[in-house]
């Protein structure tokens, strides 16, 4: 039996198998190699990785665990969990049932493209929906935002400190003349008129084109797609879950347990602001808490 299956190998849960192999303690890490910003080709913002490739900064991450004797990363898919704390199954997809004292979930969160040709194309490119993540590179160009909720318009702000040149669009949602008349005080202009299309070349947008047949240049468009969790084993654990604006997270404490004692959870499937820098963090905390729970703490 292992003292923690760790299911998601990217950054949240291989920062938490690198703490327990530092600990000694025997992990197994289950990961199917499909993390969420494999869309994009660099990261940005992490302390001593940006700019960096984020499959690379993973494969090293990879190669640098197999230095501990008691961690074994096994590539599957993790299908259904069940049990208690001290006597944990999880079941992969393949069949096989793996048990132990403490689960970390940390498959994350996987983002629904909306039905707009060139959206899913565009994703992770010229689509983007973090400033901190790609503001930099695009700073002072012409930005777009696609309104997705209260939560666009609160953004607009934020945004300013990387260009002054904006331009929401509303999708087809009704605005008040209260919300128009702060938009337009911030010098944001308002595209009302459903989106039907985004022209690009690989990835690479040239406008945003409305029901009317216009299409706006912009270089590049901030989009919150509603997402959800990357696999549903929680669901079978019966664990309790968090609305957010953009979709469904895991309910955790300040230690990250989840609603089930014994079961932890990180990343973007217990964080709605995804982060590289946050994932990593909490993924370590995540498997010190869950250590510290099979001492008695």
């Amino acid at each position: 039996m292992d003292d923690i299956i760790v299911v998601g190998g990217s950054f949240a849960g291989l920062a938490t198998a690198l703490q327990m192999g530092r600990a000694r303690r025997k992990v197994t890490v289950l990961d199917t190699g499909l993390p969420r910003n494999r869309f994009a080709s660099h990261s940005h913002g992490f302390l001593g990785h940006d700019h960096k490739n984020p499959a690379d900064i993973l494969a090293v991450a990879r190669e640098q665990i197999t230095r501990y004797p008691t961690i074994r990363i096994v590539n599957a898919r993790a299908d259904s969990a069940s049990g208690e704390k001290d006597n944990f199954a999880v079941t992969t997809e393949d069949g096989e049932t793996l048990r132990a004292r403490r689960l970390v979930l940390s498959y994350g969160v996987a983002d629904q493209m909306p039905d707009i040709p060139g959206f899913a194309e565009s994703w992770g490119k010229s689509v983007v929906p973090c400033p901190y993540c790609d503001g930099f590179e695009v700073a002072d160009k012409s930005w777009g935002a696609l309104y997705s909720g209260a939560h666009t318009v609160q953004s607009l702000v934020l945004y300013g400190d990387w260009t002054n040149n904006l331009t929401l669009f509303t999708d087809g949602h009704e605005l008040s003349q209260d919300e128009r008349d702060k938009i337009a005080a911030r010098g944001v202009k308002i595209v009302d008129g459903k989106v039907v299309a985004i022209p690009n070349a690989d990835g690479r947008l040239s406008g945003i084109t409305i029901a009317d047949g216009r299409t706006i240049a912009v270089d590049v468009l901030f989009a919150h797609p509603q997402n959800r969790p990357a696999a549903n084993v929680h669901k079978t654990l019966g664990l309790e879950t968090t609305a957010t604006p953009v979709g469904t997270i895991l309910k955790v404490n300040e230690q990250f347990e989840t609603s089930l004692p014994g079961v932890f959870a990180a990343g973007d499937l217990a964080n709605p602001m995804a982060s590289v820098t946050l994932a990593a963090s909490h993924g370590m905390l995540a498997g010190v808490f869950a250590q510290r729970s099979m001492l008695g703490f």
